[in-house]
């Protein structure tokens, strides 16, 4: 595996937690409890922090001019390798990102992929890439506690009363479906993968499964049928909500792009 896929790979893992710490920073002051709020708050600065580690470990493979700040804020949506689910606006996939964010939706969301990053972060803490093997031993404290918190309330949504488990309902099979981006591989996880560096995805499939049953279960809440769908996020190939996140997320830095903070 050369600098350049190792750097792709690592601009992968980044980019899925940019986007969504984006998308939680967005409740911040309009959580449904002051606790929440804060919740939410922190678990967007773990991720922004694990971004940020991630992209500094990419521009020292791919050298030059890269640089964190570049990579967050000088890329168009085609340049992001998030999966599609974490670039969805908080009011729900077919919401066409109304203002009000949709709680179950959010909470759905960060159980599912906080699921996701507990077995991914658990296998990296072994890779061959040193640094990455750091930052994902750090990560995994952290994704440990995001899905604490969100199985907590997923366990309060689908056990409680018919609108909250109603939601819960339909924000799992509106994402669900979204989820096989996750575990589907291509050329770059398996060389990755073999190279000792990062995991394919189909490895962490079965541990998640049978993580996310259990607490669909103790929720009272139905597993949704398989699907065929398969988002392209990875491979550039964005839903229209990236691109208005972007404009929003990128215009200062844009606007100023030499300035000095």
């Amino acid at each position: 595996m050369n600098r350049d896929e190792h750097a792709q790979y690592l601009l992968r893992l980044a980019d899925n937690a940019l986007v969504l710490s984006h998308r939680l920073s967005e409740w911040c002051g309009h959580g449904p409890v002051l606790e929440e709020d804060l919740a939410l708050a922190n678990i967007s600065l773990d991720l922004l922090g694990q971004a940020r580690l991630l992209y500094q470990q990419a521009a020292a493979l791919e050298g030059g001019d890269a640089d964190e700040n570049r990579y967050a804020y000088f890329r168009d949506a085609a340049g992001f390798r998030n999966f599609t689910a974490l670039e969805l606006p908080n009011s729900g996939v077919a919401s066409a990102g109304a203002a009000d964010g949709d709680y179950a939706f959010t909470i759905v969301r960060n159980t599912l992929y906080s699921a996701y990053a507990v077995e991914l972060w658990r296998q990296l803490s072994a890779s061959n890439d040193a640094e990455l093997a750091a930052i994902a031993a750090k990560s995994l404290k952290e994704a440990s506690y995001h899905l604490r918190h969100g199985a907590d309330w997923l366990l309060r949504f689908g056990d409680g009363t018919d609108e909250s488990h109603r939601r819960a309902q339909h924000a799992l099979d509106a994402l669900l479906p979204y989820t096989n981006e996750w575990f589907t591989d291509d050329a770059l996880d398996t060389r990755a993968a073999a190279a000792g560096i990062g995991v394919a995805g189909s490895a962490l499939r079965e541990a998640w499964l049978a993580t996310m049953r259990t607490l669909v279960d103790e929720a009272t809440l139905r597993w949704p049928g398989d699907s065929q769908f398969r988002s392209t996020g990875r491979q550039g190939l964005h839903s229209e909500h990236l691109g208005l996140m972007l404009a929003e997320m990128q215009s200062l830095a844009r606007a100023h792009p030499h300035a000095s903070w």
